[in-house]
C-alpha cells in the first residue's frame, strides 16, 4: 500500500443514480483486502445510503479522512437538489456529480488531496446542464490549465498499458484527425507520464499502425508513411525509445507486450479492445500530462444494475490503488 502522508485521495462519487456510490462504499468495506489507503468520497450522502447500510463519517476537512477511515466511509457532503433514486438519472444529479468533480480537482490542485479518482458520470445528463467537454478527462485538463492535445488517456491493466491518439470520435473521422503533431504530443505525454507516474526511467513506447499490415508499404493506406512514421522519427530524435508503426494484429500478444511499456494506438477501440479483453474488471483510466494524478475505473454508470447490489468494485479498487501508487512515485521524484 502506498504511503500518502497526511493527504487522502479524493474520490468523486460520479452520478448519484449510477453505481459509483455502491462501488466506492464496497471499496471502503473491503479496504483491507484491496489494500487501499485513506480516501474521502465527495457527493450526496443519500446516494450511498440508498445502496449501502454501512457507516458514513461526514467530514468537512479532507485532512480528517485518515482519522475516521477505520470507523466509517469519510464523505464530504454535497447534497443534490432532489432525492436520489438509483437507476434514474436526473438533471439535479448531474449538477451534483459536476460539483463533486470540481471539488475533487480543486482539492488535488491545492495539495489537500494526494490524487483524484473520478466515479462514472452520465454525459447525456451533463450535456443537459451545459457541460461542453467530451468527457471528464477534458474537463480536468482545462481546470488544470493544460491544453487537451497535451494530455493522454491511458488505459492500464496488470499486463498492458494503452494510450489513444484520437478518442471519442467516429471511426470515419480518424484518418482526418490524425496528424504527426498530435501523435507526437500524445506520445510525449505518454513517455513523460510513464516516467513521472510509474517510475520508469527509460520508457519504451510501441506505436500501432492505422491500416492492416501497417499499410503494406502504402498499398493499403499511406498514413503510416506520411503521418505516423514522421512522428515516430521526431520522438526518436528527442532521445525517446519509440518503435513502429506496428501492425495492430500482432502488437498485443504476450511476447509482444514484453517488449514495450505502453502502446500508442490510433483510435479508441484499437486501444480499449485488447485492454478489456485482458483486464475487463481491472482496467484503469489514467490521465497523463496533468500536474495532478487523476484515475478512474474503466466502466460507466451502469444505471441498469444500480441499487441492486450487483456492481463489482474491483475496477474502482484498481483505480484507487493506481492513484495512490502514481502519487507516491511523484512524491519520491520531486
Amino acid at each position: 500500500m502506498a504511503r500518502l502522508g497526511s493527504s487522502p485521495l479524493a474520490i468523486s462519487l460520479g452520478d448519484p443514480a449510477g453505481i459509483g456510490p455502491e462501488v466506492i462504499a464496497k471499496c471502503w468495506d473491503n479496504r483491507g483486502r484491496f489494500e487501499l489507503p485513506p480516501f474521502v468520497a465527495i457527493g450526496d450522502p443519500r446516494s450511498v445510503e440508498k445502496v449501502w447500510d454501512g457507516p458514513i463519517a461526514i467530514i468537512t476537512d479532507p485532512q480528517h479522512a485518515a482519522d475516521v477511515f477505520d470507523t466509517g466511509l469519510p464523505l464530504l457532503a454535497l447534497p443534490s437538489a432532489e432525492d436520489v433514486l438509483p437507476g434514474h438519472p436526473s438533471v439535479a444529479g448531474a449538477h451534483c456529480s459536476l460539483d463533486a468533480l470540481e471539488l475533487a480537482v480543486g482539492l488535488a490542485r491545492s495539495s489537500s488531496a494526494a490524487a483524484v479518482v473520478t466515479g462514472p458520470v452520465a454525459k447525456e445528463q451533463l450535456y443537459a446542464i451545459g457541460f461542453s467537454h467530451p468527457g471528464q478527462t477534458e474537463f480536468v485538463a482545462e481546470r488544470c490549465g493544460v491544453a487537451s492535445a497535451n494530455v493522454a488517456m491511458m488505459l492500464a491493466g496488470p499486463s498492458l498499458k494503452t494510450v489513444t491518439v484520437t478518442t471519442h470520435i467516429a471511426l470515419s473521422q480518424v484518418p482526418q484527425q490524425l496528424t504527426s503533431g498530435l501523435i507526437e504530443s500524445r506520445g510525449r505525454a505518454t513517455l513523460r507520464g510513464l516516467q513521472r507516474n510509474f517510475g520508469i526511467e527509460q520508457p519504451k513506447l510501441a506505436v500501432a499502425a492505422l491500416n492492416p499490415h501497417a499499410g503494406e508499404g502504402g498499398s493499403l493506406g499511406r498514413e503510416e508513411i506520411e503521418v505516423i512514421g514522421p512522428a515516430i522519427a521526431a520522438l526518436t530524435a528527442e532521445g525517446w525509445h519509440v518503435t513502429g508503426p506496428h501492425p495492430a494484429d500482432t502488437l498485443f500478444h504476450e511476447v509482444a507486450r514484453a517488449r514495450y511499456d505502453a502502446a500508442l494506438c490510433m483510435y479508441h477501440d484499437q486501444a480499449l479492445v485488447p485492454l478489456k479483453a485482458l483486464h475487463f474488471d481491472e482496467g484503469v483510466n489514467i490521465t497523463l500530462g496533468l500536474p495532478i494524478v487523476r484515475t478512474a475505473p474503466d466502466h460507466g454508470t451502469a444505471f441498469d444494475i444500480a441499487g441492486q447490489d450487483k456492481a463489482d468494485p474491483r475496477a474502482m479498487a484498481a483505480a484507487i490503488r493506481m492513484a495512490a501508487e502514481c502519487a507516491e512515485h511523484r512524491a519520491r521524484n520531486r
